[in-house]
């Protein structure tokens, strides 16, 4: 549904891959790694989800300091080389407020799974807002034919 919104005219396939029990980040980053291949016969590799997913602090609209230290650490963790991102990324849960950003993961790690896509590409913030006192980001990596989540 959300491409369809995008990309209201577009006619391409679409295949959606499901988040692993468990959601190790190790994992998920060893799928979009082993999805890289792809990208070099045009695949778009997205991966959806919310840099800041507490609901339950979401319901109001009052500032969350923990949404802007958890999306400093996001930052410097996928604008970082790919060694230092993917460490950073697989030790995701000693971030600052990290469990207050992501009380469960499974809005963070398609991130995972993109970057480990990404390869040798670094991030960077390809958007950046505020969602109901909440800081949220958006990620991309590569050179818009690349991954993004």
């Amino acid at each position: 549904m959300p491409l369809s919104l995008t990309y209201p005219d577009a006619e391409m396939p679409t295949v959606q891959l499901s988040l692993q029990a468990g959601l190790d980040p190790a994992a998920h980053l060893a799928i979009g790694a082993a999805l890289a291949p792809l990208r070099d016969e045009g695949v778009f590799i997205l991966g959806s989800g919310l840099s800041f997913h507490d609901l339950r602090a979401l319901r109001d609209a009052r500032p969350k300091p923990s949404s802007v230290a958890f999306d400093a650490w996001l930052e410097a963790t996928v604008t970082a080389a790919p060694a230092v991102r993917d460490a950073g990324l697989r030790a995701w849960a000693t971030a600052p407020a990290a469990r207050d950003a992501h009380p469960r993961e499974e809005h963070l790690v398609p991130l995972h799974v993109v970057a480990g896509a990404a390869g040798a590409d670094v991030g960077r913030i390809a958007h950046r807002g505020t969602l109901r006192g909440a800081r949220v980001s958006a990620v991309h990596f590569g050179d818009g034919a690349g991954v993004t989540a």
